[in-house]
């Protein structure tokens, strides 16, 4: 086979096609090379332009390391130094910050004085901190001396509302107690909170007729105006006094609290009879046969002699809880009990079966009634809203429950009194539920000392709703001094029960010397 000829003879096309063939390949291979040559520059340019980069990149990655080891190196020295606290300027004749005293106050409010002081240690030892953490009496005495300051500062807003309460501990001695805020600052759909209202007045005394709230009323409106509402359970010695307070020829409005007016209702309904006084009883006898056994998971909770008509609730509860338990033999929570241990011991609450359903009936009605007065409060038009809600939520109970239908009649009433004080457009407030939430906070302040009577951390009450910052806690610091706080709790205390029962232990050591 013939590859190559050697002729141009021997090939088939002339001699011209042959060389326009040659010449037109020629150009086809010089375009290619012009191209390729052309893509071997743009890379050319493209590597460099990379390695720049790469170079550029490398540069700065040695910079982030070499920042990286700086850092690392400050670290280290850092880290052998202590931390230190941040410019805090003492107030006048005080060692501490006015910023670390306002740490104090809000910690403390939460957790206690003692703990408050321990915690802060725990923290600087942590930071390694080289400071000095005031100790829970120096907390005490500025806690006592800010709640005077802040009782103190005058308001005289427009349409005040006042809540007021007593509150007692062991002894006779009552506390009567004043919140404040300006109806304009009702929340809306919420409960109160205490940081949305002011202490007025905190008031201790052994006896509290009607005359001697007159006089703490007359002259607390002297300090902070009169108010247009005054909250109050339904304790004529607290209601009639605001009644005589005046401002241009008006009184203020009494709203009862409604956590008091249901449970006097309930009292009233369920308390008289029979069959309640009788499972009270049983309640009683069975707490003492189970607390310490195989059953002590079903144990009723405990009965508190004070408000009983308030917490009855969970006692309720318990009791339908019971009786679901008598009724699955199968339940997880009697695994380990014989069927004749839980008949024993818990079978007679059974017998209370439809009763306990009555009751829990009255305890709905009263929960969905205080949801409603602590989120909306009171207004014209309230009661008609309360009464549609107390229907929807009755809506498939049995009609020939008396007990509830009684409660849902007095609940809707009591709303209509409420709100019969007010005009078109005020809007008001009907429950002292937050003055609770003030004693509950107060208490743990005391911590073992509130089944002691009160004594001078009285003085601490108002600063209890208050959130401290450093110009708050100076201010109140330079207001009010240690004296003036001494001042205050002879003048508002007088001798405590603690310092009587000091003195009757010191009596006796000394053999009545």
């Amino acid at each position: 086979m013939t590859v190559f000829r050697k002729r141009v003879s021997d090939f088939k096309s002339n001699l011209y096609e042959i060389a326009r063939s040659v010449l037109r390949s020629r150009d086809t291979l010089r375009q290619k090379a012009k191209q390729l040559q052309e893509a071997n520059e743009r890379l050319q340019r493209e590597n460099q332009d990379l390695e720049r980069r790469l170079k550029a990149a490398q540069e700065r990655a040695e910079q982030q390391a070499q920042l990286c080891r700086s850092y690392q190196k400050e670290n280290q020295e850092l880290w052998g130094k202590p931390v230190r606290l941040p410019a805090d300027l003492p107030p006048r004749n005080h060692t501490y910050g006015a910023g670390l005293i306002a740490l104090c106050l809000n910690l403390a409010q939460r957790i206690g004085f003692r703990p408050a002081s321990a915690a802060l240690q725990i923290v600087f030892d942590y930071l390694r901190i080289e400071a000095k953490v005031p100790d829970h009496d120096s907390i005490r005495i500025w806690m006592q001396r800010v709640g005077i300051a802040e009782m103190n500062k005058p308001c005289h807003e427009e349409d005040m509302i006042w809540i007021s309460d007593h509150s007692s501990q062991l002894g006779n001695e009552k506390v009567l107690t004043i919140l404040g805020m300006s109806a304009n600052d009702l929340p809306e759909d919420r409960a109160l909170e205490l940081a949305d209202l002011r202490v007025l007045t905190v008031a201790s005394g052994t006896k509290w007729k009607k005359d001697d709230v007159a006089q703490v009323y007359t002259q607390t409106a002297e300090r902070q105006g009169v108010p247009r509402d005054v909250v109050c359970d339904g304790a004529s010695e607290l209601r009639d006094p605001a009644r005589d307070l005046e401002k241009d020829g008006k009184t203020p409005n009494v709203i009862g609290d409604m956590k008091h007016r249901a449970a006097n209702l309930l009292e009233k309904i369920v308390g008289k009879n029979e069959r309640f006084m009788e499972f009270q009883k049983q309640v009683g006898l069975t707490r003492n046969r189970v607390q310490q056994t195989e059953l002590s998971h079903f144990a009723p909770p405990p009965l508190k002699a004070k408000s009983r008509f308030m917490n009855l609730g969970r006692l309720w509860r318990w009791g339908t809880m019971v009786c679901a338990h008598l009724d699955h033999p199968q339940s997880k929570a009697r695994q380990g009990i014989t069927a004749e241990r839980m008949t024993e011991k818990l079978g007679w609450v059974s017998e209370f079966e439809e009763d306990l359903a009555s009751w829990n009936r009255c305890q709905q009605l009263i929960n969905a009634t205080l949801k409603f007065v602590n989120e909306e409060g009171v207004y014209r038009g309230a009661a008609k809203r309360l009464k549609a809600l107390l229907a929807k939520t009755a809506r498939e109970w049995p009609s020939r429950c008396e007990a509830s239908r009684a409660m849902r009649k007095g609940l809707i009433e009591h709303a209509v009194q409420s709100e019969s004080g007010l005009k078109k457009g005020e809007r008001g407030w009907g429950s002292t539920e937050i003055l609770e939430s003030l004693y509950a906070r107060y208490k743990r302040l005391e911590d073992q000392h509130s089944k002691g009577g009160f004594t001078g951390l009285l003085a601490a009450l108002p600063a209890l709703t208050v959130h401290w910052t450093a110009d708050r806690v100076r201010e109140a610091l330079q207001s009010v001094s240690v004296q003036d706080m001494n001042d205050w709790v002879t003048a508002n205390l007088g001798q405590t029960l603690s310092s009587r029962r000091a003195k009757a232990y010191q009596e006796v050591a000394s053999g009545f010397g």
